[in-house]
């Protein structure tokens, strides 16, 4: 059956999300010379200027006062945007300290996390495909564990974060685009605070820096915005099963970059590792494939 052309453009969407996910890396270490928590801080307070314009023209600046006249809603995006904050800031202290191949593990292992999240939290129950794609990645990182003598721990905070923020964003009546705005809102007293009280890097005064520094760190705001809402419009008008086969496009971005531009080591070991989450990956993705498949079967029945 020949594609429509929503979902060309569903693809397209898709795919360009996960793409500039996959490049942001790129952008960090542009800014490398300045602390994670300092960069953290422009990726918060901007990010909150732009999501308030995009709100505001989008017409859902109702919803966002809606949701802070709900006390329990509001400390539940609290806790989601803490979440959030770590998994960020983790991120760019990663890319910006030569680990980028620890965050490219840990986006390849956050879907394995979510499937674990799904049955532990949501009663789903996994098929047997899909055991067999958590075990592997289980023995991958035992492997690193018998390497390295450590656990990949960047990876797993990386990925595990980002699970639980997932988990919990679904379970919140919140659109996407509200409820980044109002959990960088909720960071920005503390991102000022920082920003004005403890930040103490050479750029930490935009009237002492450069046009063009300053426009890398105002662009934050479109690192964080733009992917988003591509991811909006192709989760909008795609299947989440399909949403699912465009999400190794940013982790294998990293890997690319770490081991070829900024070369990053990368042990047997390490590389074992990776093997392994590959492996459950691929297995995963033909499951999900496979469960799509008997679906609109079902659907065409």
């Amino acid at each position: 059956m020949p594609l429509s052309r929503e979902q060309k453009l569903g693809g397209l969407f898709a795919a360009s999300a996960y793409f500039l996910w996959g490049i942001a890396p790129l952008y960090f270490k542009q800014l490398a010379f300045i602390p994670a928590t300092e960069i953290l801080v422009h990726r918060i307070v901007w990010s909150a200027l732009l999501l308030g314009i995009v709100v505001l023209l989008l017409g859902q600046s109702s919803k966002v006062v809606a949701v802070f006249k709900q006390a329990k809603l509001l400390a539940m995006l609290l806790l989601s945007a803490v979440l959030l904050g770590i998994n960020w800031g983790l991120f760019i202290w990663a890319i910006n300290s030569n680990h980028m191949l620890d965050a490219s593990l840990g986006y390849y292992i956050n879907p394995l996390f979510n499937v674990l999240l799904g049955m532990l939290f949501l009663g789903e129950r996994l098929r047997p495909l899909q055991w067999l794609a958590v075990a592997l990645a289980c023995a991958g990182v035992l492997i690193q564990l018998i390497s390295f003598g450590s656990l990949p721990w960047i990876a797993l905070a990386l990925a595990g974060t980002f699970a639980v923020y997932g988990l919990l964003r679904k379970k919140l009546a919140v659109d996407a685009i509200s409820g980044l705005f109002i959990e960088s809102m909720l960071l920005l007293p503390l991102a000022l605070w920082y920003w004005s009280q403890v930040a103490s890097s050479s750029a930490v005064n935009l009237l002492d820096n450069s046009l063009g520094l300053n426009l890398l760190l105002v662009s934050a705001a479109l690192v964080t915005t733009v992917p988003l809402l591509c991811f909006i419009g192709g989760a909008r008008r795609l299947q989440l099963s399909t949403m699912g086969f465009f999400q190794y496009i940013g982790p294998s971005l990293m890997f690319v970059f770490g081991v070829w531009l900024y070369q990053e080591p990368l042990a047997a070991g390490r590389l074992l590792t990776f093997g392994f989450i590959w492996l459950a990956l691929s297995i995963y993705t033909y499951d999900a494939w496979q469960r799509s498949r008997q679906a609109k079967r079902k659907g065409v029945q």
